[in-house]
């Protein structure tokens, strides 16, 4: 087999080139049920029926292979029969005769788009044979295919109409028919853009070509590799493959099959339900092929739970790669040895799926050194960091589906369609946006749909904003049940309450509970539990937040008070209003709007003991302050109503992190306060506040954020005594003019955000003191210059010196005073 070009086509998902819906689409491995015939024979009659095609034919049905050519003039009329499309659709292999006049039948070129639509949506494998024809005039229409195609370009396309079943030709009037006639060629000219299409994507793919071979030896090595095709049963993918080939075609590139003689591991990393096991099984199908030893050990994770699992897989391995020899290994360490000493120098492709843990690695002997020159390994985990300690070649991340794909998908399932009934087109996307491009989901619901009212869509979407789906969420529980109980803790906080939240102040907010969030955050962004934004925002996928909260719910399905965590507003209404709290929970969070008005008394957490987490938005709090609970590390009280904070409210042994943007506040305090643990104090969009916070008991303070508080004329001098501030933002604060002077002492600011502040004039020439600021915006205030040591600060980055740029720059002379420049 001759490869003539690597594939330049890609896989569009949600188009159709049939006018007509399509049966729904197989997977790779072909069933019984659905299969026909083992080969579909497209070619020109008048130019090989008789001679080349007839002997090819001869030779398969000799061969034992189960062959369809159009013996019996299915081909009738312009367009292709149901029953001539349905056979091809139920063929496992397509062969397509390309030969001198192939083109010239508008009824092959149909054919052939019908074709690799199949191989589109239903995995069919297609296979070119050149005869006697250049497979680069096939590709880009040239040669007799050119000409074809002018011919096929200069034809009047011919308005008609079904009426009772007959054909007839209409008579219209003159306008009428200019603009049918207009329809008519431009419906042609889209038909012929979608011959070309289709002889290019075939051209495109490995096939055979007889240039100088004699014709009998041309035919017995297309035989033989159709019959080897045959013997290799592919592996079940997803019953619709829609988006494989995209994903296929880029792990195909790392994978470099052909290409060197080293041995090369790939890691498949993704969430659960992503779509990693059916991208490994369609790399298995496409490269199977191109190696004599090769295994798909499947479902890793799961078998290695029985007690003598990892020998099982280790069998499974040299049965799949030894055949027929049957080895018995007894122990996992004479199975690690066994495989190295008869594997080693074979050239295997291996793929281990869905691998969960170092020892099974290490039973499998997943070592480069473990394998022949040629080998590829693959590897598909949740967990990116067993991937990291195999060092493998290449990492690759499995993507969410796109909108246009995740549509598909949802559609085949809910209509047996590519795209959604009319009715239901509004209802689908909904469904869609919840299940986030993860195919499990798309799935699940798809066919739990199918063929119900639209009044049942509507009921089941409002059931799973409250309770999500019990499937799709036993599978994404799979990731969370094998993290430790820290790491399930951190994991709960973060989809309750932190998501969205810059990654830096959670981690701190953490600590101060007790954890050690670096490296356990590390370990849920290893196994697709957690993601980090460009932005450095918390952030993860919707279904894994539902997990996640059900996972609470379920702690006290009918007694919300008992849960360990509060967020749903109903719920935390219910029992702030019963006062009906208990020291179960330990965080508690409701965001409001002014327009709700809602006040809640303190006595409502007088038995919340434990919480530590608090937010409540745009909520007013009546009664005792002291009843206010004692170990907050997370006070969130946006918009808080008061003008200034009684004391009472803070606690001056844990409180790690304060939140009162949009607030009320005039000043800050009753009077000044310690909170020895606070590192972090937000007082944004405090449009009231005139008076800055005492900071001289904030020995931690770290994140000072005070941005748009309009009528702040001043920053209280004790800001100086900040020893550990790494930043501060003064964004918007248009009543400004400077800063303390010994503001400019603090060596570990890293960044200094002063836009917008319009009346602030003067930088101190002491900035060049500041030794770690990385950062420096002043765009939008009334700095002409600045000092000239500013130009000396190397950590400043380019990109972060905003406003600076055509500004004069000030030079101090010891003798004579300022010289300006």
């Amino acid at each position: 087999m001759k490869s003539t070009e690597p594939s330049s086509s890609s896989f569009q998902p949600g188009h159709s080139s049939s006018s007509s819906p399509l049966e729904p689409p197989s997977s790779l491995y072909w069933d019984t049920y659905w299969i026909t015939y083992d080969v579909f024979l497209s070619f020109r009659g008048e130019d090989t029926r008789r001679t080349f095609t007839d002997h090819l034919y001869a030779a398969l049905i000799r061969a034992g292979v189960s062959t369809f050519w159009d013996a019996e003039g299915l081909r009738r009329g312009k367009k292709i029969s149901k029953e001539l499309g349905r056979i091809i659709q139920e063929c496992r292999i397509s062969l397509i005769v390309f030969s001198e006049k192939y083109a010239d039948s508008s009824w092959c070129l149909e054919e052939l788009v019908h074709i690799m639509e199949c191989r589109k949506t239903r995995g069919q494998l297609v296979f070119p044979i050149f005869y006697h024809v250049d497979p680069s005039h096939v590709r880009n229409q040239a040669g007799s295919f050119g000409k074809a195609f002018e011919k096929h370009e200069l034809r009047t396309p011919i308005i008609e109409a079904a009426i009772m079943g007959q054909r007839v030709t209409l008579e219209l009037s003159s306008d009428v028919q200019k603009k049918y006639e207009a329809i008519a060629r431009r419906h042609h000219g889209e038909k012929i853009a979608k011959w070309r299409a289709a002889l290019k994507g075939a051209a495109n793919l490995a096939g055979f070509d007889i240039a100088d071979r004699p014709e009998a030896e041309f035919i017995s090595s297309i035989v033989d590799e159709i019959c080897r095709q045959l013997t290799t049963p592919y592996l079940n993918l997803a019953v619709y493959p829609v988006g494989i080939d995209s994903r296929v075609e880029d792990i195909s590139k790392c994978l470099g099959v052909g290409l060197d003689n080293d041995v090369r591991m790939v890691g498949i990393w993704g969430m659960g339900g992503i779509g990693k096991t059916t991208v490994a099984k369609a790399i298995y199908n496409k490269f199977y092929h191109n190696f004599d030893s090769k295994s798909f050990l499947a479902d890793v994770r799961e078998t290695a739970k029985d007690s003598n699992g990892k020998i099982a897989l280790q069998e499974r391995l040299l049965s799949d790669v030894l055949k027929p020899t049957k080895i018995v290994v007894g122990d996992v360490s004479r199975g690690i040895n066994v495989i190295r000493e008869r594997l080693g120098r074979k050239k295997v492709l291996f793929i281990v799926d869905d691998v969960d843990h170092e020892d099974q690695l290490n039973a499998l002997a997943i070592r480069r050194d473990s394998f022949g020159p040629g080998s590829r390994i693959i590897i598909t985990t949740r967990d990116r960091h067993l991937l990291e300690l195999l060092k493998v070649d290449t990492i690759h991340l499995t993507q969410e589906m796109n909108e246009e794909e995740a549509i598909e998908l949802f559609s085949w399932h809910a209509f047996q369609n590519h795209s959604p009934n009319e009715d239901y087109i509004e209802l689908s996307r909904r469904v869609v946006t919840y299940c986030g491009g993860l195919p499990l989901a798309l799935e699940i619901l798809g066919s739990f749909l199918f063929g119900r009212s639209i009044e049942d869509w509507i009921s089941t979407l409002k059931k799973l904003k409250k309770i999500p789906d019990v499937r799709i969420q036993s599978r994404l529980r799979i990731s969370f049940d094998a993290i430790d109980e820290s790491q399930r803790n951190i994991f709960l906080h973060i989809c309750c309450y932190f998501i969205g939240m810059d990654k830096n102040y959670v981690i701190k907010i953490l600590k101060g509970c007790g954890f050690s969030p670096e490296i356990e955050i590390s370990v849920l962004l290893q196994r697709c539990l957690v993601t980090v934004s460009e932005k450095n925002k918390l952030m993860m996928h919707d279904l894994l937040r539902d997990m996640g909260r059900e996972v609470v719910r379920e702690e006290s399905p009918n007694r919300p008070e008992r849960r360990s965590r509060l967020w749903r507003k109903e719920d935390v209404i219910d029992v702030l209003t019963d006062e009906s709290g208990t020291e179960e929970t330990e965080g508690l969070a409701i965001n409001l709007q002014r327009s709700d008005n809602m006040t809640f008394s303190t006595e409502s957490f007088r038995n919340m003991k434990r919480l530590k987490l608090l937010q409540l938005n745009h909520v007013q709090l009546t009664g005792d302050c002291d009843k206010f609970p004692k170990k907050l590390r997370w006070l969130c009280l946006r918009g808080f109503s008061l003008q200034f904070i009684r004391n009472e409210l803070l606690n001056e042994t844990y409180l790690v992190s304060i939140d009162l943007r949009y607030s009320n506040l005039v000043r800050v305090w009753e009077y000044s306060w310690r909170l020895g643990k606070l590192e972090i104090l937000n007082l944004s969009h405090s449009h009231y506040l005139k008076q800055s916070p005492d900071f001289s008991h904030l020995p931690k303070l770290q994140y000072l954020i005070l941005k748009d508080c309009v009528s702040l004329p001043e920053i209280h001098w004790s800001v100086g005594l900040l020893r550990r501030l790494a930043l501060l933002n003064l964004k918007g604060c248009t009543m400004l003019k400077d800063l303390p002077e010994d503001f400019y002492k603090l060596i570990h600011v890293e960044t200094l955000v002063l836009s917008g502040c319009s009346r602030f004039e003067n930088l101190s020439k002491n900035i060049g003191n500041m030794i770690s600021l990385k950062t420096l915006i002043i765009s939008g205030t009334a700095i002409s210059e600045v000092p000239s040591s500013v130009d000396n600060m190397r950590r400043l980055d380019f990109s972060s010196r905003q406003g600076l740029s055509g500004l004069k720059r000030c030079f101090q002379d010891e003798t004579s005073g300022p010289i300006r420049g």
